[in-house]
């Protein structure tokens, strides 16, 4: 991380730059040419400027000061990462805090000027600045024509550009050409005559392609443009070898340069009504479209089709994700057998050892290609920070006592995984106990969970917060987010969050749609709790109230015997935690050594309690 005299210079410079081009404000996004959620080294401009790493943050400048706007995730994260770099911090959604909007809103002057990298900007969000800037007869300039900050970042990463490789029919479980005639479908239900698409993993999903191109994400620089005649993946032709070429050609896929697309939206057949995802179509080549055709608004028909998992996608799931609990069950009896002898040793573990021997336990499985996010290893305070990455140099030491929160995942020929667990490395404190096991029972409520179909996650999310809120905490982000198949971690447009946010993407839980649920603690300065597990949605019972729906478990890990405290819950309660650490013995020991498969045992066994502990 660049240290606070790098930060200030930088921020000068830019200003400088500002002040030479006319530009009052200069905003700068956490997003690629793709509004990814994570983005190359290439696109780090925010991180650049501002010294702030985690993984959403916008950034504003102006000639007296900056502001940085993130989400409850990071706020611990962000006040330690910009303290002395003169960056103020916005926390967003907190009381008496202003939107980036509502800021520029009162702050922007007549005839000043908004300055924007028009690629990296979403079309939604540069149509929001159009419309709340631009009123009541105030004129406002925006300047998005070129990278104001990417001018000054010397020695920049290279464009991202590796090797791309096709996904076999027999993991995908339908071709290309099936994918594109269901696509072509929706275009017509739509009134559309033409697709242009630029969300990364969507154009993966369509093709049965893979990447590299992003860290932990399997993607790959890339636009695709369908209509009824035509399907064209515009695309670095150095990524691609011969069998790559083959497998599109012959799936009707003709193949592009990347940098032809701007040319070809400002050639092809105009007057056409093209369907363009405001999300994720950047405001340049939006601007661009709208010149010349009519643009069908909506969510693009790959991203829910992408969310649906097939039968072949998930019977490949079921395997991995199975497969995945095994090597974290073996890497936290590996790490409550070995924290205690190492420290009495003085040698030990640190949260990035702890990481990095959970990864070699992934690496056993066959399928295994690499992480699906960097490990968020976190002990005792730490943990407080949601997406806390651990660094070699500075993290902290394991001792035989409190929490280590563990966030991690796999990208596997067959599943991307995402699990958490909270590992006690001996004694806990009666107020964590507290928070572990109200955070449990929230997990496991909702696992439980069937619902009329129509809910979407905002019906759901109370039973995973219920038993944290009736002691009066809560977390600041969402219960859960839907998971890619061998793509990004995060996906929708399913998600499970109890907030209306207006303009937030809502989606009816469907069969096959997989989901997370992560309800957490996290006290600043004292501990971090989250428990995570993936789940699907299935069909239950249908009867003359309609169809019920219900939630399939992937994640077979144990909840921590140590970390519970179940004389504070109901038998009801009890009964679900049992329940569920029997099914994991069930499911995992075969898979497990002799000392592994004793030690889950006693961890799993069903115990009698009396009434004093009840």
């Amino acid at each position: 991380m660049a240290n606070r005299d790098a930060i200030r210079k930088r921020l000068d410079g830019l200003r400088r730059k500002m002040y030479e081009e006319g530009i009052d404000y200069y905003f700068i996004p956490t997003a690629d040419f793709h509004q990814s959620e994570y983005v190359n080294d290439y696109f780090k401009v925010r991180e650049f400027f501002s010294g702030f790493t985690g993984s959403n943050g916008n950034l504003l400048i102006w000639q007296e000061g900056a502001g940085l706007w993130t989400d409850g995730r990071y706020f611990i994260q962000a006040e330690k990462e910009l303290d002395g770099s003169g960056i103020t911090l916005f926390r967003m959604q907190e009381e008496g805090v202003p939107t980036l909007t509502e800021f520029l809103d009162s702050h922007l002057e007549d005839g000043q000027t908004l300055g924007f990298d028009g690629r990296v900007i979403s079309a939604m969000d540069g149509l929001l600045f159009e419309k709340k800037l631009c009123k009541e007869n105030r004129q406002i300039h925006f300047s998005y024509g070129q990278d104001l900050a990417g001018a000054i970042w010397e020695n920049r990463p290279e464009f991202p550009c590796g090797a791309v490789w096709a996904l076999p029919e027999e993991y995908a479980g339908e071709s290309v050409t099936d994918k594109i005639i269901s696509v072509r479908e929706e275009l017509m239900n739509a009134g559309a005559d033409c697709l242009f698409l630029t969300k990364l993993d969507d154009l993966m999903w369509l093709f049965n392609i893979r990447g590299c191109d992003v860290e932990c994400n399997p993607v790959a620089m890339s636009y695709g443009f369908l209509s009824m005649s035509q399907a064209v993946l515009f695309i670095q032709e150095k990524a691609l070898d011969e069998k790559v070429l083959q497998h599109l050609e012959e799936s009707g896929v003709m193949v592009q340069p990347y940098g032809m697309v701007e040319s070809f939206l400002q050639k092809f057949a105009p007057m056409q009504r093209v369907f363009a995802d405001k999300r994720y179509c950047s405001y340049r080549f939006y601007k661009l479209l709208k010149e010349r055709h009519t643009i069908v608004d909506g969510n693009n028909p790959t991203e829910k089709k992408k969310a649906v998992k097939n039968p072949v996608e998930l019977a490949h799931m079921r395997e991995i994700f199975l497969a995945d609990s095994v090597a974290l069950t073996k890497f936290i009896y590996w790490l409550k057998k070995n924290v205690s002898v190492c420290h009495a040793e003085g040698k030990p573990l640190t949260e990035v050892t702890a990481a990095d021997m959970l990864e070699s336990f992934r690496r056993q499985i066959p399928e295994f290609l690499g992480l699906s996010f960097p490990t968020i290893a976190g002990y005792g305070a730490n943990a407080a920070m949601m997406h806390y990455e651990a660094e070699r140099e500075s993290c902290a030491v394991l001792k035989p006592e409190g929490l280590l929160l563990v966030d991690s995942g796999g990208q596997y020929l067959g599943g991307t995984t995402d699990v958490t667990r909270t590992i006690s490395l001996g004694a806990v404190d009666p107020l964590q106990r507290l928070h572990y096991t109200k955070t449990a029972i929230g997990m496991l409520s909702l696992s439980r969970a069937r619902w009329l179909y129509g809910c979407t996650g905002r019906n759901l999310d109370l039973l995973a917060r219920k038993p944290l809120w009736d002691i009066g905490i809560d977390y600041k982000c969402g219960t859960g987010h839907g998971v890619g198949y061998l793509l990004n971690v995060h996906e929708g447009p399913q998600n499970i969050s109890w907030r209306y946010v207006n303009g937030r993407t809502e989606a009816v839980l469907e069969e096959g749609m997989d989901v997370t649920n992560e309800p957490g603690v996290y006290v600043e300065g004292s501990h971090g709790i989250r428990i995570e597990n993936v789940m699907v949605v299935r069909k239950a019972q249908k009867n003359e109230y309609g169809q019920f729906m219900e939630f399939e478990t992937l994640t077979w890990v144990p909840l921590d015997t140590n970390a519970l405290d179940m004389t504070v819950l109901t038998e009801e309660e009890r009964s679900m935690v049992e329940d569920y650490q029997i099914q994991v013995y069930e499911k995992i020991f075969p898979y497990l050594t002799e000392e592994e498969r004793s030690w889950l045992k006693a961890e799993t066994a069903r115990k009698e309690y009396t009434e004093e502990e009840i």
